[in-house]
Formats: C-alpha cells, structure tokens, sequence
C-alpha cells in the first residue's frame, strides 16, 4: 500500500513550513516576533457589518442551512457594487455566485472545468491557490514568467506553442499577490482578445482591488467589451472589508462557468452561514468610508515601511496596490535564496517575512513583506534588521 495518495504526491513540500515553524519556536521562547509572513489583515471589521451579524443571528430561522449559490440578497448586492464599481451589469442568477471566499471559489472552479492532463497557464510568481488549485484537480500547470510585465503576451504565446495538448484556462491576479503589480484596461483589452484567439477561458483574482493608493482604481476584466464570454472573475470581502475569517467572496462573469461551480458546489456545500452573508450584505451596500479609511492605513504603512527600511540600506520598492511588498534580496545575501534569507531575518532580527520562492521558482529572489503590522512595528523592525546591513 502506497504511503501517498495521488493528490498529495502531487504537492510539493509547503515552503512556507520552516519559516512558520522557526516562528512558533521562537514565540515559545517568549521572543516577540515583528511578523510580516502571512497577508491577514489586522485591522477590525466595520462596526455596521458586525452590528447586522448580531442581529441576524438572532433569528433562529438563519440557523438553518442556507443556499450554495448565495442568499439572493447578497447576490443582488454583488451586481449594485459591479454597476457602482466598475459600470458593470450582472444577471445575478446566471453571472454571479457566493464562494467561502475567493480562494474556495478557484480551487472548486478548477475542479469542475478540469480534466487530468489539462494544460493551464499560470503567471510565476503567485498566490499558490492558483497553481495548486488546478493541480489538486489533475491539471498540468505551465508556468508563465510574470515578470517583466510588457513581455508577458509574449510568454503567453510561447506558451500556447509549446504546450500540448493546447491550454484551456489562464489565471490572471492583479493587483498582484506577490508581486504587487497593476495593470490598466489595455491590458485586459489584450487578454481577452488572446483567450478569444487561443479558445480560453479566463479566472481573474481581484481580491486586492481596493487597496490601491497611486493613480485610479484597478479595473476589471469584466470592463472590457465581450469579456464575459471568456471570462470569470473573483472577488472577497476578505481584505476590502477587513473581514478574512468571515470567509466570503464571490464569482461573476461566464455564466456557463458561473453555473459549472455552482453546481460542483451544490454537492459540497450548503453556502456559508446565513447571518455572515447578512452581514456581506451590509458592507457592500453600506457606507464605504470604511474602505478608504483601510486604504490610508495601509498607505501610511507603505510609506513608513519604505522610508524606514531605505534608512538601514534595503532598497523596498513602494507597491502601488495590495497590502504587500515585493522586495528584492539585498546583493550580499542573494547566495541564500529566499527561504535562507528569510531563517535569517527571524533568526538573527526577529523579523519574519514570506520567502519568494512560496509564490513560485521566479520568485526566489524576493521576499513578500505585508502591511499587517503597525508603524511603530514597521520601525521598530527595522532597528531590528539594522544589523544585518
């Protein structure tokens, strides 16, 4: 008897795992770690939305199972805030789906549209789920260099040649976790015209687009004219609202691939609990001052963890969106990869941050730093790390 299952002999060790336990070790010795690992945001949930959570549980009727697609009043807010947002408009019983968060929402879309040996493109670095979600399902994942981001059509190309059998699906993440890029409307002019040439379908992750702080909001795929023949896109309360242990997001686009995962969902979940999809409803169609207020958080943040770490000599470039930064090894440490660097910093400086090379191979040579602490911390981790440089 095999002591793997297929599944599993198809993940790679989790890189994150020395780095976090490093850290549970030194926390156990009573060292206070500055940690700047994991992207889980710090800041409180709106009052509004636990105030409608509390009240909502109060009725023992939304103690019962609720409905894998979403209450309809969640979903008709989703479609006020696309209309809002971005000039939009949603059937939302054909084009919009409730998910336990956008993560959820990929891994179970990659389980209904793929078969074993599917070939998707990816861009290299990225958030894991993206990847793994369609590796868990039997995919081939072909890896996209994302980086430089004016040649990545080109890699999409090569990509699409030198791939067979043809791919049947790209994901796309912008603003990007990691790497915190972002990109216009042109851009997703292009993608969807690609997918359309090439026969894909698109899974776009907009989890971070309301955390920008230079220039106008990110936009949407859905934008684009004809887009949601092709395409499908996530979304989450997750970092908008401050609301990650809430688990709830959204899918909205394709309605064939709208309705492949509502239907893969409709045999394992019954949708998240009704009085937290209450509450979603509240956020999105409440006052917003909240999100802007988050939004100046973490751009004060940016700005002080800039400053403080340019002072010791480590060069952060300032992320324009996402409540991460994407920062580059210092030269004399680049020998150690990503995962070395990152044991040192704890180590010696009692700063954790996420090794690059958990994003993906091209990532080695970064570290991801996210804005879940606050300044005094930021500071303080630098006086920390002054002695490494």
């Amino acid at each position: 008897m095999t002591s793997d299952f297929y599944r599993i002999r198809r993940l790679p060790p989790y890189v994150f795992a020395e780095v976090n336990a490093l850290k549970a070790a030194a926390r156990a010795r009573g060292e206070d770690v500055i940690d700047f690992g994991m992207g889980n945001p710090d800041l409180p949930t709106p009052r509004h939305v636990v105030d409608k959570l509390t009240e909502a549980v109060q009725d023992p009727k939304t103690h019962r199972y609720s409905t894998s697609r979403g209450i309809p009043g969640l979903r008709k807010a989703l479609v006020g805030w696309y209309q809002r947002r971005f000039g939009v408009d949603l059937d939302p019983d054909k084009e919009t789906l409730v998910t336990l968060g956008s993560k959820e929402g990929l891994a179970n879309l990659a389980q209904a549209i793929t078969a074993p040996g599917d070939v998707i493109l990816c861009p290299n670095p990225s958030y894991p789920i993206h990847a793994f979600g369609f590796t868990i399902a039997g995919a081939s994942v072909r890896n996209v260099p994302l980086l430089p981001l004016d040649n990545f059509v080109g890699e999409l190309e090569k990509a699409c040649r030198h791939s067979v059998p043809r791919p049947s699906a790209l994901i796309l993440n912008f603003p990007s976790n990691p790497t915190a890029k972002i990109v216009d409307l042109g851009f997703y002019a292009d993608m969807v015209a690609f997918a359309k040439r090439e026969g894909l379908y698109i899974l776009s992750d907009i989890a971070y687009a309301e955390i920008y702080f230079d220039g106008n909001p990110p936009p949407s795929i859905l934008q684009v004219p004809g887009a949601k023949d092709v395409a499908v896109e996530f979304s989450s309360l997750s970092k908008t609202y401050s609301m990650p242990g809430w688990r709830i997001g959204f899918a909205a686009g394709n309605p064939k691939l709208i309705g492949a995962l509502a239907r893969v969902k409709s045999y394992l979940d019954y949708g998240a609990f009704t009085p937290i999809q209450v509450a979603a409803t509240a956020a999105l169609n409440g006052p917003q001052d909240c999100v802007a207020k988050h939004r100046a958080i973490y751009q004060a943040r940016r700005d002080v963890l800039v400053s403080s770490f340019a002072r010791i000599g480590w060069d952060v470039p300032s992320p324009p969106a996402t409540m991460f930064a994407w920062v580059p090894i210092p030269e004399k440490y680049r020998h150690m990869g990503s995962v070395g660097f990152s044991k040192l910093l704890l180590n010696e400086a009692q700063v954790a941050v996420s090794p690059g090379l958990g994003f993906g191979e091209y990532g080695d040579g970064h570290v991801r730093i996210a804005l879940v602490e606050n300044e005094h911390r930021i500071r303080q981790a630098a006086r920390n790390l002054k002695c490494l440089f």
